[in-house]
């Protein structure tokens, strides 16, 4: 499974987070949603979600599932996958986030941004949220690191 998770991950190794406009722009350069390669990717994650090998846990209007830890594999980087109609639980990203984000009903946005790539800062923290629809999101997290705030 871990292979249709590697051209994200190979896009997003090396990318600083600091500036998440700057951070789209580079990872946009190495896997544009839009471009074949794009789509050959999300058409595999819908795949793996409709077989139920992702997120496969919880209930809507968050489902979600760790497909990988971070390990050397995965450049550090783990692999948590959310099917998203609302929102989700306060949390804080000491080192970052990086998502991928696919529209799978209506016309679903993920903090405000359309689907695509969207990236957290590290330090920042949000309560994760789609509207406007369902969206399947793909978390890389450096270090593994996300922290729940009560």
């Amino acid at each position: 499974m871990l292979e249709t998770f590697q051209p994200l991950i190979d896009a997003a190794r090396g990318v600083d987070l600091s500036d998440p406009a700057a951070a789209v722009a580079v990872l946009r350069s190495r896997l544009d949603p839009a471009s074949e390669a794009g789509q050959a990717v999300s058409a595999g994650l819908k795949e793996l979600l409709e077989a139920g090998k992702v997120a496969d846990r919880g209930a809507p209007p968050v489902k979600f599932s760790r497909a990988a830890k971070a390990t050397p594999e995965t450049s550090d980087f783990s692999i948590d996958v959310v099917d998203m109609t609302g929102a989700g639980p306060l949390h804080r990203h000491p080192n970052g986030e990086v998502n991928w984000c696919i529209a799978l009903e209506g016309t679903p946005t993920f903090q405000d941004q359309p689907p695509g790539w969207v990236v957290e800062s590290p330090g920042s923290q949000h309560v994760p949220t789609v509207a406007g629809g369902r969206m399947l999101i793909v978390y890389l997290l450096p270090g593994g690191a996300m922290e729940f705030i009560k």
